[in-house]
């Protein structure tokens, strides 16, 4: 059956960042420079790579002004970079700017939790499939990691989340792990997604990851989750929304990211180690880097 073209995406970007305070206090952590790119770019240059047009990034009241301003016109900078000669610096922000449709939504007030984040963005979405992000991982992969996706809904229909293979016994209480059929392709049908089983708990080795194909479907599952949960119960979109649609009979789908290089700053040890890894493949100074790397560890 042919499935609808995906060309919409929703990047959460609506935390707080506590990890990060005092820094984040007023520069949202999702705009930190990876070099010399807010990570959030990085998120959606994937996105855009892949054939995405409309992107919707989920904020918060305190984050949504600096976060929009990143990826609107800024005419009076533009026009003192072009007087200053400094056009290919002004190409490269224009570039930005019209790389996609940007719409920007608060996540709605009360409860917290990715399943709300769903809920803000339910009418943008509307009887369309879309990618969905989380605004702190970016990766590297060929194809990339939303185009990899998007195959796997076209051929089969129906949610799929994206997974890396591991076996370190810590990921069992980091991520949430997808139990299920392997279909010939490697793709696999889910039969469970178990969320944080605990240390050395983990039901398999496919742990989920940033970056799904959402359908329509779910929102009724977040609605009546709204409905079910305690007041202070966070509402996640795989826990309220994914879960029950399997234990409807719904169709969900996981498949391994291929050819793909991993990128998590959501702590500071995750941010630190991205910063390393992208100065050392800097075409402009990362044999510099090296060498300076190798200096220290020589004293230390």
């Amino acid at each position: 059956m042919q499935q609808n073209k995906i060309t919409k995406a929703v990047i959460v970007a609506a935390g707080f960042g506590t990890r990060f305070l005092p820094a984040s206090k007023v520069i949202p952590k999702v705009m930190f420079p990876v070099i010399d790119k807010p990570i959030i770019q990085l998120v959606v240059e994937e996105m855009v790579e892949s054939g995405i047009t409309d992107i919707t990034i989920v904020v918060s009241r305190f984050t949504k002004s600096i976060i929009e301003s990143h990826f609107r016109p800024f005419a009076a900078l533009n026009e003192l970079l072009i007087s200053s000669g400094k056009t290919i610096i002004a190409d490269e922000l224009k570039k930005i700017e019209n790389s996609a449709k940007f719409t920007f939504v608060e996540q709605k007030p009360g409860r917290i939790g990715t399943g709300m984040a769903l809920l803000s963005v339910r009418e943008l979405m509307g009887e369309e499939p879309f990618i969905l992000s989380w605004s702190d991982e970016f990766y590297k992969a060929s194809p990339t990691r939303p185009a990899q996706l998007m195959a796997v809904y076209e051929k089969y229909g129906g949610p799929v989340v994206g997974c890396i293979r591991t076996n370190d016994p810590k990921c069992g209480a980091r991520f949430g792990f997808v139990v299920g059929e392997t279909l010939p392709d490697g793709v696999i049908k889910a039969s469970q997604i178990i969320e944080k089983p605990g240390e050395g708990k983990a039901p398999s080795e496919m742990a989920t990851m940033s970056g799904q194909v959402i359908t329509p479907e779910i929102f009724k599952y977040l609605d009546k989750a709204v409905k079910e949960y305690s007041p202070g119960k966070e509402i996640y979109w795989n826990e309220a929304g994914l879960c029950p649609m399997l234990k409807d009979g719904l169709p969900v789908y996981a498949l391994e990211y291929k050819n793909c290089c991993f990128y998590n700053t959501g702590d500071k040890f995750g941010y630190l180690k991205t910063l390393v890894e992208i100065g050392l493949k800097s075409p402009d100074f990362g044999e510099k880097f090296k060498e300076y790397l190798k200096i220290k560890a020589s004293i230390l």
